[in-house]
């Protein structure tokens, strides 16, 4: 991986204290909830310089302070300032938070064509068990109302790309209110009827002039290049990285409109951007947000002191549909972040594609399959002295075990010149890519590395000759060594393979849940492929290029969340271009209750190492693009809905009644409310913590709303439940008719005779259907 990648897939996020003069002041975002009802953005920016004017020492003047402000979503504003002055205004009537500014992380074709035939297979599976494909599924997708707008907070975008060509487009919505920045190297020009905004939040305005980027719209970086094509990039046919993965890249709404929001650098994407992003995106009138950015899951901010849950609260409310990246820190559990309800939060899968680069052993020819991507240029014939590192190890070198891994500076060089070294390669070791140049740089002609729980992910090294296998495969390479007086071997060049199976399986860095925050709604929501995704990207410098190419490619293979965000974002846009009116909580209850759990084995779904999947890998399943267009039934939620969950969560009736945009006279936090509570939520999939064993019960309620095309259905209720557990639904049967659209039913889990012998989390489902829909809920219960 390139190593901003490593980077974005680390999620190394930190509280920035960027100086700014000399009193040791740093930046402070002061939060105040929603815009007051008839507050103009003029007058909510002179309250707030009026209201930080009040802390400061004299000499200070609010408008050298203050260096953003949020004004249409919701209102606060980001200032320099010192500790004190801080804690002042935390203590100011109107102030929900104040909170330093943080630096989050990104959370760094084939795929939706794969999505595609999955679905078409699955959907003749659900045939056969006696459900019907919906009529919507005929259609192509991603062939959607060309006014729906898809904004992105990101690293910018390369508009010369020809994913963003405006070329059969119709003039830009006449309800787009954004604007297209001038920057470095880019101007209004830039933006097209594909392209119908961009904006930027230069960096140095805040953390001084010595924080670079950010002056433009324009990517540096490629990540937001690579999810905005992903999401909404028009059809390019002959696309492909360098002949690799060769086809037609598309987005998932490739008729949907594109905004772009920097808020991210090489530094990474500071939370007063990432407000500013959500507050201008809210104003502009985009329909979906894409954010593929996040916290580290070991820094875990309140929800009022969170960017990306305070925008993306707001946003919703205005009826944008918000979609995130769960985070890159799989496999360990309670990783999952972004995971506030009113968040549709994603995890990553891989899809039926693989990179395949063989090791081939002299004696009999006998291939060992191996996966990176490299365009070696070594003979066919296994020729090369072949040697493991611990045979290499520099003779100085006591640790054995270091020099088995290749560890830099570990390994004698005239024992790897001209020759394939085989590497052991574990988490927590120096990165595949510097080892590589290391041994390159030894005189070793290729690398072999064991690597089994990076395998499916393919690793780019050019010229050098690496691939990748697993432990299992590795140990015919190690009997071949040990029974061959001189080992020779050589490594193919790579090779796409297609149809591979099984797909789609978890990948190993993608977050599981349970979330730490709301360990009673059930977090990520969906899964999306976000493994060696191929999408537009940015020029890159000769020196980097393969040997024998004169043009950098348009394309790039990159994988993380962040690549499984855009897929999501895409399938919302083109269900809301489907169905306009329909709210944000009803097209992520389609895309959940729609999703699929099989693989193209027609087995149930893996995580990469084999084991099976739960709703903690990829919460409802892997996203269904065509089957969300019909769901059958939805679970509505809307802010009320979110308020009282924020009652549950422990926040007092005034900072609601401060956060919130308008509230009932009288509203008031129920007598018991509690974190319990929160698994009542009208969501689409149900969690229940602290069950208790044999006796132990608990009762949820959930409601469903007709939106099928037939006003009077009846469904009824199939469950899937684990030994140890019994679950019951209440009724059974739902009749639907004109004037009862909206029905609800309880669930309740109890402990079942075997339920003491029961740890850990037990999972299983509840499906309604009418013969033609098949509407599912996940459910997570622990004891």
């Amino acid at each position: 991986m390139a190593t901003w990648l490593l980077l974005c897939c680390l999620i190394a996020s930190s509280l920035a204290a960027a100086a700014a003069g000399d009193g040791g002041n740093q930046v402070y975002i002061v939060y105040m909830g929603a815009v007051p009802q008839r507050a103009s953005p003029n007058l909510l920016q002179e309250s707030h310089l009026r209201l930080v004017s009040t802390v400061l020492k004299r000499g200070r003047r609010a408008g050298s302070v203050v260096v953003r402000q949020y004004k249409h979503g919701f209102s606060g504003f980001a200032a320099r300032l010192s500790e004190v002055e801080a804690a002042a205004l935390r203590r100011k009537p109107g102030v929900v938070s104040v909170f330093a500014d943080p630096v989050y992380h990104l959370h760094t074709t084939r795929s939706w064509d794969f999505l595609q035939q999955a679905a078409v297979k699955i959907d003749a599976a659900a045939r056969r068990r006696g459900a019907h494909k919906p009529a919507a599924a005929a259609a192509d997708p991603s062939s959607s109302s060309p006014d729906t707008i898809i904004g992105l907070l990101d690293s910018g975008i390369w508009p010369e790309s020809p994913s963003f060509n405006d070329a059969g487009f119709g003039p830009v919505p006449g309800r787009w209110k954004g604007v297209c920045m001038a920057g470095d190297d880019f101007n209004s020009s830039n933006c097209n009827r594909k392209l119908i905004g961009a904006r930027y939040y230069n960096e140095s305005d805040v953390r001084g002039p010595s924080q670079s980027g950010g002056g433009s719209p324009r990517d540096d970086v490629g990540h937001g290049t690579h999810t905005s094509s992903t999401a909404a990039g028009n059809a390019v046919a002959g696309a492909s990285y360098y002949g690799l993965a060769a086809g037609t890249a598309k987005g998932g709404s490739a008729s949907s409109r594109v905004a772009m929001y920097r808020v991210c650098s090489e530094e990474g994407c500071s939370g007063s951007a990432i407000l500013a992003g959500f507050d201008d995106a809210v104003a502009d009138g985009v329909d979906v947000l894409s954010v593929s950015l996040g916290a580290s899951p070991y820094f875990r901010p309140d929800f009022t002191s969170d960017p990306i849950a305070i925008g993306s609260f707001h946003a919703v409310a205005k009826g944008v549909t918000v979609v995130c990246s769960a985070g890159n820190s799989g496999p360990a559990a309670a990783t999952v972040v972004n995971a506030a309800p009113w968040i549709l939060t994603v995890a990553a899968t891989t899809i039926d594609r693989d990179f395949e680069s063989d090791v081939v052993l002299g004696g009999n020819n006998s291939a060992v399959r191996g996966g990176a991507i490299n365009f070696s240029n070594l003979d066919k014939s296994p020729k090369y002295p072949l040697i493991d590192g611990a045979a290499a190890k520099e003779s100085s070198v006591s640790d054995a075990e270091s020099a088995s891994h290749c560890e830099p500076g570990t390994l004698d060089s005239g024992k790897v010149q001209g020759k394939i070294v085989l590497c052991n390669h574990s988490e927590g070791d120096t990165s595949k890519v510097v080892k590589a140049d290391e041994l390159q740089s030894a005189g070793a002609v290729g690398a072999i590395f064991v690597n089994d729980a990076e395998r499916s992910v393919a690793t780019t090294y050019l010229d050098f000759p690496v691939t990748e296998v697993t432990s299992a495969a590795a140990a015919a390479i190690h009997k071949y060594i040990a029974s061959a007086s001189q080992p020779v071997a050589t490594i193919t060049p790579t090779a796409t393979v297609t149809e591979y199976k099984p797909a789609p399986v978890v990948a190993y860095f993608s977050s599981r849940g349970p979330s730490a925050q709301t360990g009673n709604v059930l977090k990520p929501d969906v899964a999306a492929p976000g493994v060696n995704i191929l999408a537009s990207w940015i020029p890159t410098s000769s020196s980097s290029l393969p040997a024998g190419q004169k043009a950098a490619s348009q394309f790039k293979l990159v994988s993380g969340t962040s690549m499984a965000c855009p897929h999501v974002a895409g399938a919302a846009a083109t269900v809301k271009a489907w169905n306009p009116t329909w709210s944000p909580a009803a097209i992520r209850s389609a895309i959940m209750t729609t999703a699929t759990q099989l693989n193209n084995d027609r087995a149930p779904m893996t995580t990469d190492s084999g084991s099976p999947a739960t709703p903690y890998d990829y919460g409802a399943g892997q996203v269904h693009p065509t089957a969300a267009l019909d769901p059958g039934l939805v679970y509505e939620a809307g802010e009320d809905d979110y308020l009282h969950f924020l009652c549950n969560y422990g926040y007092d009736a005034p900072k609601i009644k401060l956060i919130a945009a308008s509230l009932p006279d009288g509203f008031a936090c129920a007598a018991n409310a509690s974190a319990a509570l929160i698994s009542d939520l009208n969501y689409p999939s149900i969690a229940v913590s602290g069950l208790g064993g044999k006796g132990g019960s608990r009762t949820v309620t959930r409601a469903v709303t007709n939106v099928g095309a037939q006003e009077a259905a009846t469904y009824t209720v199939a469950v899937s439940a684990p030994a140890g557990l019994n679950v019951k639904v209440t009724p059974t049967k739902l009749e639907f008719t004109k004037s009862a659209k909206k029905l609800a039913f309880q669930v309740t889990f109890s402990g079942g005779h075997d339920a003491a012998a029961k740890k850990g989390a037990m999972s299983g489902s509840i499906t309604w259907s009418d013969g033609k829909h098949l509407v599912r809920s996940p459910f997570v219960v622990t004891s």
